[in-house]
Formats: structure tokens, C-alpha cells, sequence
């Protein structure tokens, strides 16, 4: 399957396509790339085109696996600082 707009290319055994419900089934031995990068595996995946999202199962016992690439494209970007914990004071 290719969804050039949305960068997506996938293999799978069979794929479903559902225009009133907007989405797209994807099974058997699924494999999704997007955006050149970021892919997922596993037996059966959906992608809900409205959301732009994917619900992805495994095998039964198995595992999905999920690799996501977050750029750094600002390296002066400073990750922001944890809350501080207010002091916390015992009642007599």
C-alpha cells in the first residue's frame, strides 16, 4: 500500500479498505514505514485515516514493535526543568 500524502508505505498478506468507517485493515505480517523513518510491525494493523493513527496487534504470545525517530532539529533546546517539590510541613 502507498499513501504518498501521508508518507506511508506498507506490506502485508491482505489489506481491507472501509470508506464509510475511514480506515484501513491491514493483516498478515503487517510492515508500515512513515515518513521514511518510523515503522511498525505486527499481525494485523489498522489505521484510522480520519485520526491519522494506527492500532496495531501481534501474533497471539508475540509482540508488536514500534520504532519512532524524534529529530533534534533545535540542539539549543533545553528540556524543561521537573516541578519542584513543595516542603512539606507535619501537623502537631
Amino acid at each position: 500500500m502507498l499513501y504518498p500524502s501521508r508518507q506511508i508505505k506498507a506490506t502485508a498478506a491482505q489489506a481491507q479498505f472501509f470508506n464509510r468507517e475511514r480506515r484501513i485493515i491491514l493483516s498478515g505480517g503487517v510492515y508500515i514505514l512513515q515518513e521514511g523513518k518510523n515503522s511498525i510491525r505486527g499481525e494485523t494493523v489498522t489505521y484510522l485515516i480520519d485520526e491519522g493513527r494506527f492500532v496495531a496487534t501481534p501474533k497471539s504470545g508475540g509482540q508488536v514493535e514500534s520504532i519512532y525517530i524524534i529529530d533534534n532539529n533545535n540542539a539549543n533546546t533545553q528540556p524543561s526543568k521537573a516541578p519542584s517539590t513543595p516542603n512539606l510541613r507535619r501537623s502537631k
